[in-house]
């Protein structure tokens, strides 16, 4: 069973309010709230968060419950204080990136440009050489879905291993055609 719903959360520098189950937190990067399932309550000492829950006894869904929503409010809260941070890596000859305005610009070996809406939450640094993207939030959840977004693009192939990945991805590669012996 695990035991991550009872871990405190270490608010840091953040400004932090309860108002029933509604938890209201700022800090110098944004501000927001999030709303608790009725099965928990938060408390605050000092520089810790507590969630708990109403009822003495835990049941597995409430456990599930626990932790699930102790994860996501502990990255919002870390969020408000420093942003998340994804790299991208493009590989491949001639495959490269641009931003245009509110839009990157992709040139992934198609015979047409693909143009990618980045939402305005998430900023994003590009390499001189194109092939080397920084995505930045302070929401890690629409960080992480406009990065698979941008890989699904051109996923990795197994043969030469072209296309675009995450920095800490390991591509498992294929042995190509080899010439038959007679």
């Amino acid at each position: 069973m695990s035991k991550i719903g009872r871990k405190p959360i270490d608010i840091g520098s953040a400004k932090i309010e309860i108002k029933e189950q509604q938890v209201h937190y700022s800090g110098k990067k944004g501000t927001g709230f999030y709303v608790l399932p009725e099965e928990l309550v938060a408390t605050l000492e000092g520089t810790q968060l507590s969630l708990s829950l109403k009822n003495a006894k835990p049941s597995n869904d409430s456990n599930r419950i626990w932790g699930l929503h102790r994860a996501l409010l502990a990255n919002a809260i870390k969020g408000c204080q420093q942003e998340f941070e994804r790299t991208v890596i493009i590989t491949g000859l001639g495959f490269k990136a641009a931003i245009a305005g509110a839009k990157i610009t992709f040139s992934l070996g198609f015979s047409h440009k693909i143009e990618f809406p980045l939402p305005k939450e998430v900023s994003l640094e590009v390499d001189k050489t194109g092939q080397r993207l920084i995505f930045r939030s302070v929401d890690r959840e629409l960080l992480g879905l406009v990065c698979s977004q941008v890989r699904a693009l051109r996923p990795p192939e197994p043969y030469k291993g072209t296309g675009i990945k995450f920095e800490n991805e390991v591509i498992v590669r294929k042995a190509g055609k080899t010439k038959a012996s007679a």
